[in-house]
């Protein structure tokens, strides 16, 4: 992927259940000026070649930590084939020239990585554009997962989108294996969380359920936890 993409970290967001989904992901910093500039260059370009099977989403990182301050992110998502395809699929012209008009827009990279979803909730037919993430150090993957799956797959309140998934590669030394995106239609409920979308009896059955998930999760560490907005989506 080149200069543009060297070092960036993001997480993807995959809704759409009973499909193993794969992603990569990069993150950057644009200047307040550029910002614009460089979601126009991102649309012109991935609206006419966008990779086959492939789905690239631009966020901006809005709230985040001192040490996870970048201020966008692409990612990159679908089926194995799709995504190593195209990485396998050569550089054409188009691809040079965008590549070449969009770092001259950006002040640094950040990180890279890529990984997997596990689990998703909702089909993702409505946008959810504004998501809540969380970077996990997670001691027992499947004990972990398997408390999550019977949680969310009863206790997903209407109006929100979760996935999870893991980090093949590109890990940060803070020892995040594990991700979690919780997508809300706007800033309200996001603010809210998911409880204000729930009556009083489904907050309690939630929590009930929620502190059975705790204690029987293994151990989990939040390393990093932010929101970010979705800005397009090709």
């Amino acid at each position: 992927m080149k200069k543009i993409f060297i070092g960036s970290f993001l997480l993807a967001c995959f809704f759409v259940s009973g499909q193993e989904a794969y992603f990569t992901v990069y993150n950057f910093s644009v200047a307040d000026e550029s910002v614009s500039t460089v979601y126009k260059l991102a649309d012109d370009y991935y609206s006419k070649n966008k990779p086959e099977g492939v789905t690239v989403s631009l966020y901006e990182n809005h709230f985040n930590d001192s040490g996870n301050n970048f201020t966008h992110s692409i990612v990159f998502s679908g089926s194995l084939d799709a995504v190593s395809g195209m990485y396998g699929g050569g550089q054409s012209e188009a691809w040079q020239l965008f590549i070449t008009r969009i770092n001259q827009h950006l002040e640094s990279t950040f990180s890279s990585a890529m990984g997997t979803r596990i689990a998703g909730y909702d089909d993702g037919s409505e946008p959810h554009p504004i998501q809540r993430y969380y970077l996990l150090d997670v001691k027992d993957g499947d004990a972990f997962e398997a408390g999550y799956r019977k949680y969310h797959s009863a206790h997903k309140p209407d109006g929100v989108v979760v996935a999870m998934g893991n980090i093949i590669a590109g890990r940060s030394p803070d020892g995040a294996n594990r991700w979690v995106i919780i997508g809300y239609k706007d800033f309200k409920s996001a603010m809210g969380g998911s409880d204000i979308l729930r009556n009083e009896a489904e907050k309690a059955a939630s929590e009930k359920a929620w502190d059975e998930y705790m204690a029987s999760h293994g151990g989990v560490d939040v390393v990093r936890s932010g929101l970010r907005i979705q800005l397009g989506s090709w």
